[in-house]
């Protein structure tokens, strides 16, 4: 493990400004909504862009079956590399 020293004030500013503003009446308004409503359009994200990827799969490799295609999405979305016999 290496040793880390903490953040001078003057670093941190550093960090801090290069983002924008924060918008509080925006964060007090996500706060209200609730969780799953918050999640949902990440998840449904998620589910567009594994449906286009399977779409692209699907035209490339016209011969593999739809178990095949959705193994070849998940070895391209996850960092897992698997040995093929």
């Amino acid at each position: 493990m290496t040793d880390r020293k903490p953040l001078t004030s003057k670093e941190i500013s550093a960090i801090v400004n290069g983002f924008d503003p924060i918008d509080w009446v925006q964060l007090e308004l996500l706060a209200k909504i609730p969780f799953k409503n918050r999640l949902l359009p990440g998840l449904n994200a998620q589910e567009f862009s594994m449906a286009a990827l399977r779409g692209t799969f699907r035209k490339k490799f016209p011969e593999l079956s739809m178990s095949e295609i959705n193994m070849k999405v998940l070895m391209y979305l996850t960092p897992v590399r698997m040995e093929t016999k």
